[in-house]
């Protein structure tokens, strides 16, 4: 079972436009995803799927940068952008990433690859399902079938949260949750806001520019509840508006 990681990033964006650009620890945001995958030593390939945008000239330059394969399509049908990015590649499935998760884990991306391929016939996987992770440590792979019977038939905001038709409306589709404890979902890791960057900045400063345990930073975060503070009142948008 081949898997192909494929990274969403954009330079626009409502609420934080360039965020995926922006200078974390001395790397872009983008950087920290796209080291978090290679750390993790499990994926086949990777590919990093931008907009054809010239604002995502910035996005294609850096990716020449990190020596990662780019793909340009389509800005709002993201689902479409990822069959693009995916077809003419060697791979079964698809491991999914947006580039505003720069505090991924290695090993939870090693771990989700692991059990989808150990488990026969599964057409998608995530932390989220019933999440444990803080919001913006999560990971999801998808089967290249059900990739291709949501692009079918997916319409409104499931063309852009690529996924999104897969786990709603399965079908036969076999879905799998994974569980992490002690449960962690009330925190927020992902980069939407300033005061989300603002947090995400506190942790680098203190733990450094390096892939941070997902139970290491938990713990962290748990024992200063002023940093957690940070961003505890950014909400996420519903899928329909997001």
């Amino acid at each position: 079972m081949r898997i192909v990681g494929i990274i969403q990033a954009r330079m626009g964006s409502t609420r934080l436009p360039g965020k995926v650009l922006r200078e974390l620890g001395g790397r872009s945001v983008l950087g920290w995803v796209i080291r978090a995958v290679r750390e993790a030593e499990v994926l086949d390939d990777l590919v990093v799927a931008t907009t054809t945008l010239a604002e995502d000239d910035a996005v294609v330059a850096e990716c020449r940068r990190l020596g990662v394969a780019c793909h340009r399509g389509p800005v709002d049908d993201v689902l479409t952008r990822f069959v693009q990015a995916l077809a003419g590649r060697q791979g079964e499935a698809v491991m999914r990433f947006t580039a505003d998760c720069p505090l991924l884990d290695p090993a939870v991306i090693r771990e989700a690859a692991l059990v989808f391929r150990a488990v026969p016939g599964l057409g998608y996987l995530s932390t989220s399902l019933a999440r444990t992770l803080p919001r913006g440590a999560d990971v999801e792979i998808v089967s290249g079938a059900a990739l291709e019977r949501a692009d079918r038939e997916a319409v409104a905001h499931h063309r852009t949260h690529v996924t999104s038709y897969v786990y709603t409306e399965p079908g036969d589709t076999r879905l799998l949750g994974l569980a992490y404890q002690p449960a962690a979902d009330d925190l927020r890791v992902t980069l939407d806001t300033e005061d989300d960057w603002r947090l995400i900045s506190r942790v680098v400063a203190e733990l450094g520019d390096r892939c941070v345990p997902v139970g290491t930073l938990v713990s962290w975060l748990r024992a200063r509840p002023e940093v957690c503070g940070l961003n505890a009142h950014v909400r996420q948008k519903a899928l329909q508006d997001a």
